[in-house]
């Protein structure tokens, strides 16, 4: 009877569904390879041929990192869509890790078509990634296991956080000392194994993850088919035209993607705030939240180059020996995700500690000292630059202090803005305003595209002043509106 009752009790993964152990592992996997790329891919772009690089200007190796990762946070909203309409959250996921696994596989062929090839896969997948395995994580928690939702999601961020920490250090080490193609393979054998455990543990998953929420049928399905190749065919022939005419550069690419990356945000905020189905405390409050994402855009427009400029200057203007050991500059990226570990804990604490004595700040107060910090690091960027004046090589430490201010400013404005999100959503945008908050994401990288398109030399002291003046100024402006913001959440004009 013993035995019986031992063999038919659930398994668990540190208390929790074992479903949890299946997705902790896949997203750690597809965080390990796409970090791991991410380490590579700027260094990558302006390595010299000679040396195994692609041998792009600085400029257009931070244009070319910007836009893809603009492009990974803008497919998370058709991500979404297709979830919805057609496959579902597991089958998605399932699609999503074949579509990075090839990708990162096409970057480890040395010619330049495959590897932009590759980026477009690993970006497409990412994004179809991205909007589906948080919810299968709720999917595991309907019912009487509600409470124990939160402390899921901090695990779940563990692996996040885990899989980038441990990503520069195997395939920066590989790409950067052996060959950047093979680090990209190595990659690629991450993603294998991720989806390999997925497939092996899907039985664990909530049966609600293989619903498709909201399935199209045959006639609208055929529909949208023709319209979505009819709307194929216009790039495909245009950029056939400039080709052949033999007029083809990058920008042709780059410029319209950035355009998109900054139209595409505020038109969707726009058309959302001007439904006549919302209430006037729903216009409210998505008023409210237009502050959060203008402020959200320019935080990430600072933060994102620590994969792009600050990756560069630890490759170029960095000393990488301590003690005698000479590491991979690529190993600096590590550096966020351990920060995050270390202190994501500590400030969910402060948080509540601070509740209890109604001393917490409110979310603007919040976001406003995230951009002061994120602002101060790249001061703190401004006199690393100007002791490598003259090719002379910084210090580590100083790479380890901006990432140490920038993590603390993520974590005043990354957390909070997610739940701030969901907080605000008008009813009828309840699951299209993630994507609508990681859109934020996608203005602030292209803005830096945009830069650096344009000319601008992203490594240059005036530059970066004017980008620690932008980041401070909207972080002073936010604290002294945060009573005004605020009154907006709470659907007051």
């Amino acid at each position: 009877m013993g035995t019986e009752a031992r063999e038919v009790e659930p398994r668990t993964f540190l208390g929790h569904p074992r479903g949890l152990a299946t997705l902790f592992l896949t997203e750690m996997w597809e965080r390990f390879s796409y970090y791991g790329m991410r380490a590579l891919l700027a260094v990558y772009l302006a390595a010299p041929v000679a040396e195994g690089g692609l041998g792009y200007a600085t400029g257009t190796a931070v244009a070319i990192y910007s836009v893809y990762v603009s492009m990974v946070y803008l497919l998370t909203l058709p991500g979404g869509w297709v979830s919805d309409r057609f496959l579902g959250p597991r089958r998605s996921v399932t699609t999503a890790c074949v579509i990075i696994m090839i990708g990162h596989f096409l970057l480890a062929v040395p010619t330049t078509a495959f590897f932009f090839a590759g980026l477009f896969f690993v970006a497409v997948g990412s994004g179809l990634v991205k909007a589906n395995i948080s919810t299968m994580v709720g999917h595991l928690y309907q019912g009487p296991l509600e409470e124990r939702r939160d402390s899921a999601f901090t695990i779940f961020y563990m692996g996040i956080n885990l899989g980038a920490f441990l990503a520069p250090l195997v395939i920066g080490t590989i790409g950067q000392k052996v060959s950047y193609h093979l680090g990209f393979a190595v990659a690629g054998v991450g993603m294998a194994l991720g989806l390999a455990q997925y497939l092996l543990g899907r039985r664990s998953l909530s049966p609600h993850s293989d619903l498709v929420p909201s399935p199209m049928d045959a006639t609208a399905r055929r529909t949208m088919l023709r319209k979505g190749l009819l709307w194929l065919l216009v790039p495909v022939v245009f950029y056939l035209v400039v080709g052949l005419s033999g007029h083809y550069t990058l920008n042709w690419v780059m410029v319209p993607l950035t355009v998109l990356g900054l139209v595409f945000p505020a038109w969707t905020l726009a058309r959302i705030r001007r439904d006549p189905d919302l209430t006037a405390a729903e216009k409210s409050r998505v008023s409210g939240y237009i502050w959060l994402f203008v402020a959200a855009a320019v935080f990430w427009m600072v933060y994102d180059q620590g994969g792009s400029t600050l990756n560069i200057f630890a490759d170029e203007n960095t000393d990488t020996t301590v003690f005698g050991f000479d590491f991979p500059s690529s190993w600096f990226q590590s550096l966020n995700p351990l920060f995050v570990m270390a202190l994501g804990p500590v400030f969910a604490w402060l948080w509540q500690w601070l509740a209890r004595r109604d001393r917490e700040p409110s979310t603007p107060a919040k976001f406003g000292v995230g951009l002061i910090l994120v602002g101060l690091s790249f001061a703190v960027f401004l006199v690393a630059l100007a002791a490598a004046d003259g090719g002379a090589q910084v210090s580590p430490l100083w790479l380890a202090l901006i990432f140490l201010i920038q993590t603390v400013g993520e974590l005043c404005l990354s957390p909070v803005g997610l739940s701030a999100t969901t907080k605000l959503a008008p009813e009828k945008y309840g699951s299209q305003m993630m994507g609508v908050w990681f859109l934020a994401v996608t203005a602030g990288d292209c803005a830096t595209s945009l830069a650096a398109i344009a000319g601008a030399n992203l490594n240059d002291l005036p530059f970066v002043a004017m980008e620690v003046l932008v980041a401070v100024a909207v972080g002073v402006a936010m604290l002294l509106a945060r009573k005004a913001v605020a009154a907006r959440f709470l659907g007051h004009h």
